[in-house]
Parts: C-alpha cells; sequence; structure tokens
C-alpha cells in the first residue's frame, strides 16, 4: 500500500527546509509515520506570470533564474522528489506564452523529473510542444463539478488529475470515479465548501501576477514599500484545528480506511505560504503515528527555525 502525499512549497525557505527534514525522516525512521507514507512531490513556483493559486510576489531576470531555480529545484530532486510548477494563472494570453523568464524556468525544470500543473489550455498546449516528455497534472483550479466532465479529463493525458474539493467525503460519487489512480485528493481545503467567489478569487491572483512580476515591484519589496493587497476572504485564515471541523475535511483515518481501499493513493496538502507552525501540525497529524507526533513536530519546527536563523547575537 503506497499513500503519496503532496506538499506545498519549495521556494519558501522555512517550509522548504521542513519539507526536506520530513522526506529524510520518513526514508529513516518510518516507523514513526503511517504505514505507507511517502513524498510524491512538491509544489510551488516561483515569482512569474504564468504561477497562479497564491501570489508569488517579486520578479526574476535571467541571471536570476539561472541562478536560483537549479538550487531550488535540485534540493528536491537530489532526495528523489520531484517539483510541481504551479502554472495555473487564468488569465493568460498567446502574447503571454512568450515570457522568457516564464521558459527559462521551464527548460531548467525539464529534466526528467518535475512536472507542471496547468490550468489554461493555452498553456498547456505550449508546454506540451516545447516539452513534450514533461508530466502535466490538470489543476483543481478547473473546478470540474459534473461526472462525465471528469471522466473526460481523466482519459486525457495527464499524470494526475487533482479533484475539485466539493467531491470530499461525497463517497456514492467517489465510487463511481474511473481511474482512481490517476485522481488527486485535497484533503485540508481552507475554502468554504461550493464558494461562489472561487474563480474570481483565481483571477484575482493571475492578475496580480500579471500587473506585478516586474523589477519594479521587486524595487519595492527590498525597500520594504511593497504592499500585497490581500484576497479579502475569512477562511483563508483558518487554522490547521478550524479546518478539521469542516465538511470538506477528509482525516487521516478516512484516508486509510476509506479512501485508499477505494483504489485513491494520491492526497495533497494545500498551504502555500502557511507559517510553518501551522502546516508543521498538518503535517504531523496526517502523517505521524499520535505516539511520534511530538517528536516529529520538534523535528519540522527545529528545521524551519534553524532556516529562520538561531536569533542570537554574537
Amino acid at each position: 500500500m503506497s499513500v503519496r502525499f503532496h506538499l506545498p512549497n519549495f521556494v519558501d525557505r522555512f517550509n522548504g527546509s521542513m519539507n526536506m527534514t520530513l522526506i529524510s525522516m520518513i526514508k529513516r525512521m518510518p516507523r514513526m509515520f503511517y504505514d505507507g507514507v511517502e513524498i510524491a512531490s512538491v509544489f510551488d513556483c516561483f515569482p512569474m506570470i504564468w504561477n497562479g493559486g497564491r501570489i508569488m510576489a517579486g520578479y526574476m531576470d535571467m541571471q536570476t533564474v539561472d541562478k536560483l531555480v537549479p538550487q531550488y529545484l535540485g534540493r528536491f530532486n537530489s532526495l528523489g522528489v520531484p517539483c510541481r510548477l504551479t502554472l495555473t494563472n487564468p488569465l493568460l494570453t498567446r502574447e503571454h506564452l512568450n515570457d522568457p523568464v516564464c521558459n527559462r524556468v521551464l527548460d531548467i525544470a525539464d529534466n526528467g523529473m518535475n512536472e507542471a500543473i496547468v490550468f489554461s489550455p493555452l498553456l498547456e498546449e505550449h508546454i506540451r510542444k516545447r516539452h513534450p516528455n514533461m508530466k502535466i497534472i490538470s489543476s483543481t483550479c478547473k473546478q470540474i463539478r459534473d461526472l462525465p466532465t471528469l471522466e473526460s479529463e481523466l482519459e486525457k493525458d495527464y499524470s494526475l488529475v487533482v479533484l475539485d474539493y466539493n467531491y470530499n467525503n461525497d463517497f456514492d460519487t467517489l465510487a463511481k470515479i474511473p481511474h482512481k489512480d490517476k485522481c488527486e485528493i485535497l484533503v485540508n481545503a481552507v475554502c468554504t465548501p461550493n464558494c461562489q467567489r472561487r474563480g474570481e478569487h483565481y483571477c484575482y491572483i493571475g492578475k496580480y501576477q500579471l500587473e506585478h512580476c516586474d523589477p519594479a515591484e521587486l524595487a519595492k519589496i527590498q525597500a520594504g514599500t511593497a504592499k500585497i493587497e490581500e484576497w479579502q476572504c475569512p477562511h483563508m485564515k483558518n487554522n490547521a484545528f478550524i479546518r478539521r471541523n469542516s465538511p470538506l475535511h477528509v482525516s487521516p483515518q478516512a484516508i486509510y480506511t476509506k479512501y485508499v481501499p477505494m483504489g485513491y493513493n494520491n492526497f495533497k496538502l494545500e498551504g502555500r505560504g502557511n507559517i510553518f507552525p501551522d502546516l508543521a501540525e498538518q503535517y504531523v497529524y496526517y502523517m505521524a503515528k499520535p505516539e511520534y507526533r511530538d517528536i516529529v513536530r520538534y523535528n519540522l519546527l527545529c528545521a524551519a527555525a534553524a532556516a529562520a536563523g538561531s536569533g542570537r547575537m554574537g
């Protein structure tokens, strides 16, 4: 039995360090974790216009791309873990496909291991032409809610299809979905069920990326004068414990006693940009055995704190 988790953050310094520690602990001390747990990928993106899902403020010139992108991807690839680029901006036009920074990032990432999560048919076509061997994942941003459309999506050439979170715990429908091995379940959704603003939120993020991924924005960030107008939604602040009260919540018990026996074995944990204590809590909840959660949590928090520095002077 394989229980494959897909984790957020390979660019974030603190959460990235925590992810690397978790990957190492699962390999070295599997007794501390539920049977079959493995980290199948980490997903994130650089500050570039193709990014979607969460705002990535900033800018990279070509020199920065060539220096930093191999470093960020390489530290996970060296552990045998693919990095997934969240290329889900819904507002892209053909003009945006020519962006030199985005294309260079894809050129570097295309090493036979890394993957791309897509929303836009235009961008998907572009990636398939330029990088025919790169694995493509169909994003949950598509909000596919009807079974015939989902069945059609699963027949396409995607390595995985991330299901709309509104399918969570709808076991009658989940039982009918074909190709369960190609499905990925988002287990810790922060959103409310049937959110009417979800598509608007994705467009808000996409618009920000298109308008702010430039040198002027980077200068503001470096000067401490940048202002990111966050999407206003009370659910965005729901922490690891509040999420467990949501009807969308998939518990670890449900994963191992219901979803895996049904044939589902890919599970996504969202949390790009989350504070690292909150993400650590979600990691131990889903993957660590109860008797080992304290020691796993301690090691994860130490890794994130070490990335920040000890705070001591002299």
